[in-house]
């Protein structure tokens, strides 16, 4: 099955592989298809925004997104996104304002503190609307 409108989630804390994600995501986009590569940037608290000016934190998202471009070696076919909030919610949430048909994300082998709190992946993979293709 191909897919029309694909996310592919990207952490810059874990060493995956974008190349792989992006590969499966262009091996299953249907012609005319959309990939959007995300990053989600966990919201700060309240305390350490205090000592942030507006400008500082739009700095940091604009390189963030410049990193995100650099991660997807500035791809012509992938639309890049960085948006703030918890990571497993957001990536759903955009999953379905973008009418995504597929979620191409990356998971890493379960820890302890997985088998109590579940991995973002696995988060995905319960409540996703659409289908889910999981790389470990």
């Amino acid at each position: 099955m191909l897919y029309s409108n694909i996310i592919v989630p990207i952490a810059f804390d874990h060493d995956r592989d974008t190349g792989q994600a992006l590969e499966i995501a262009r091996a299953i986009r249907a012609e005319g298809g959309t990939i959007t590569a995300m990053h989600v940037v966990e919201a700060l608290p309240k305390y350490a925004t205090e000592y942030l000016t507006e400008t500082q934190i739009a700095q940091a998202h604009l390189d963030i997104e410049e990193s995100l471009k650099d991660a997807v070696d500035r791809a012509d076919d992938v639309q890049v996104l960085v948006v703030t909030g918890h990571s497993g919610r957001t990536i759903l949430e955009q999953a379905e304002k973008k009418h995504a048909d597929c979620i191409v994300i990356a998971s890493h082998r379960p820890g302890l503190q997985d088998y109590f709190l579940g991995s973002t992946a696995a988060r995905v993979v319960r409540h996703a609307q659409c289908a889910v293709h999981v790389i470990r």
